[in-house]
């Protein structure tokens, strides 16, 4: 209900976020009605892009991990590539003998 209510008081349709924040359309209309399986990052990317600002609050008893990995130089993994479906050149049959 959050990010529709933004969306709105923005003027923004839901075709015109989703290009703004690189989404799709059905993405963006999953998240408007609380979706429970949507993509974290590209949930995180549409909200930026609508300007809500998302905080974390870490417990304190994790703070040493945290300052030890990011002095090891720890870096988040990059994005996966995502495969293409190979498409059928073939013509399709319809069954009959010609």
């Amino acid at each position: 209900m959050l990010v529709r209510a933004v969306r709105k008081s923005q003027s923004l349709r839901q075709d015109d976020l989703a290009g703004s924040a690189g989404v799709g359309h059905v993405f963006v209309r999953d998240a408007e009605r609380g979706k429970e399986t949507i993509e974290f990052g590209r949930f995180l990317r549409l909200l930026d892009e609508l300007g809500i600002c998302v905080t974390f609050d870490i417990p304190e008893s994790a703070l040493p991990q945290y300052e030890q990995l990011k002095a090891t130089g720890m870096k988040p993994l990059p994005p996966r590539e995502r495969k293409q479906k190979a498409k059928d050149s073939s013509p399709i049959s319809s069954g009959h003998k010609t």
